[in-house]
């Protein structure tokens, strides 16, 4: 069994926050090399986590010999090639969330990818979170019965301020937006928590904040969305039945943060908040009641989200998979999962553009 994996850090937003700190609580880890765009990022995070090695060029990172393990949490437009050299240098791959720009990058990325033989994930970490596996097993244990509608609703108003600056995720060319950033990870808790695909998105785009300053002050045009709003059909599986869905997401509107998913079956619904917490009510009930559930833990000195929640959990399962050798880890997402998203999202810009359903 290898007795420490090396990490190699690709971006420095939410590796900083989350990632690094998660691996290293892991333990048998260590990051060994931090790669950004701006070399003054690379070097503030390889000091305060003691990272031997820092660079602006990505592929020092990926070629290092002490790598194992490439984290890859950049803009999308820069997954592909990053994933593609990491796998051609042999090394596992984390790669964030959506995959790629489009379905024909994420298909030429997993391809690759089985070729490979490494391990190969994508970042979808509240899988990981304790409440939502408990409940993964009591949907399928027949808890709510079969499943008739789904509901997902998001809200984070922090860019819904004109002054936060214009970087990419204002730009829709680099993959930012709400539906690559927040609706992939929706797609995909509705694909794992039901067992069965999407097969029809109806899908509207709103730029509510159509201009934000550059870093000399100058107004410069948003072309990505800040909001994203999907109507679903489920094809039928393990857990649907002629199933629906219902997605509502914002990045300017709301009182607070909320992360919340819905699931109404033919014998009650539950709800699962963003830390992982369950409730449930049989049908003809008029009011919900609590689960007993594990929420996992925090990290410290981040707002609690829920995201860092599943990525501790999901740290640790990477880091005992690649030591002991296994090609898998239970219950996470592969790159086939992100090819899955992959469709839906370039299906749901189809149908933004084209204002009708799109089926896939």
């Amino acid at each position: 069994m290898k007795e420490t994996v090396g990490i190699g850090i690709i971006g420095t937003g939410f590796a900083k926050t989350v990632q690094i700190p998660s691996f290293l609580a892991a333990g048998h880890a260590g990051v060994v090399s931090i790669a950004s765009g701006s070399i003054e990022n690379a070097e503030s995070a390889a000091r305060q986590f003691s990272i031997g090695h820092f660079t602006d060029d990505w592929r020092e990172t990926v070629q290092n010999d002490a790598v194992d393990l490439v984290c890859i949490t950049t803009p999308p437009d820069l997954h592909k090639d990053m994933t593609l050299l990491a796998l051609e240098h042999g090394k596992h791959v984390l790669c964030e969330k959506p995959m790629a720009l489009n379905v024909a990058e994420a298909e030429e990325m997993t391809s690759a990818a089985k070729a490979a033989g490494v391990l190969v994930l994508i970042d979808h970490e509240l899988r990981f979170q304790p409440g939502r596996q408990l409940a993964f097993h009591m949907i399928r244990d027949g808890v709510i019965g079969r499943i008739r509608h789904a509901r997902y609703t998001f809200e984070a108003s922090h860019r819904g301020d004109p002054a936060v600056a214009w970087n990419w995720w204002s730009d829709a060319d680099r993959g930012g937006g709400a539906l690559g950033a927040i609706n992939s990870h929706i797609i995909d808790s509705f694909n794992w928590f039901l067992g069965s695909e999407i097969n029809e998105v109806y899908c509207q785009l709103q730029t509510n904040i159509k201009e934000r300053p550059d870093p000399d002050g100058r107004l410069r045009p948003v072309s990505s969305d800040d909001q994203a709003n999907m109507l679903l059909r489920f094809a039928d599986g393990e857990t649907t039945s002629d199933a629906t869905g219902l997605v509502s997401v914002s990045m300017t509107d709301g009182t607070g943060y909320k992360n919340r998913i819905e699931f109404f079956g033919d014998k009650g619904a539950m709800q699962i908040d963003y830390r992982g917490a369950i409730k449930i009510s049989e049908r003809g009930e008029t009011e919900w009641t609590d689960v007993d559930t594990d929420l996992g833990e925090p990290l410290e000195g981040v707002g609690d989200t829920g995201f860092s929640r599943g990525f501790l959990q999901f740290a640790s399962r990477i880091i005992e998979a690649i030591r002991s050798g296994a090609g898998s880890v239970e219950m996470a997402a592969t790159f086939d999962d992100g090819l899955k998203v992959q469709r839906v999202l370039d299906a749901a810009r189809r149908s933004n553009e084209g204002g009708c359903a799109v089926s896939l």
